[in-house]
């Protein structure tokens, strides 16, 4: 490989590394498009302001070490102790997912697990307790 490719390639390694930083209504219209607005009777309102104060919008947020163990991890602050595996070889948990999955710029897979803990019974508590994990 040649000096440009390798540059070139180091260059798109470091480019799919980074978080992204979404703004409030850009994150609100991708949230309304996945059906997150009143989804389990949650208005968008809170969704955005749960992405706010939980990552600040930004998809490579990680939180923790938390009481539980756990880490949070990505936009929604996934916990690690109820909802996802932090490293490959580890069971899966809640939704069935590698917490890295949750620090990209996809947030497809962050807004399936966030859809399972909101159909759960405590709801946007989620975040605040011990999420129901063992369905």
């Amino acid at each position: 490989m040649n000096y440009q490719g390798l540059v070139a390639l180091l260059f798109l390694l470091i480019s799919v590394n980074e978080a992204k930083v979404f703004q409030r209504c850009e994150l609100a219209k991708l949230l309304k498009k996945a059906g997150m607005d009143r989804y389990s009777g949650i208005t968008l309102g809170d969704w955005i302001c749960l992405t706010f104060y939980e990552s600040n919008f930004n998809t490579k947020s990680l939180g923790g070490p938390n009481p539980d163990g756990g880490r949070n991890y990505g936009l929604f602050q996934i916990n690690s102790r109820w909802w996802c595996a932090i490293k490959k070889g580890k069971p899966f948990l809640g939704c069935e997912n590698y917490c890295g999955d949750f620090m990209d710029d996809d947030i497809g897979d962050d807004i399936a697990c966030v859809k399972r803990i909101a159909r759960k019974p405590v709801r946007m508590e989620g975040w605040l307790i011990k999420a129901w994990a063992e369905e």
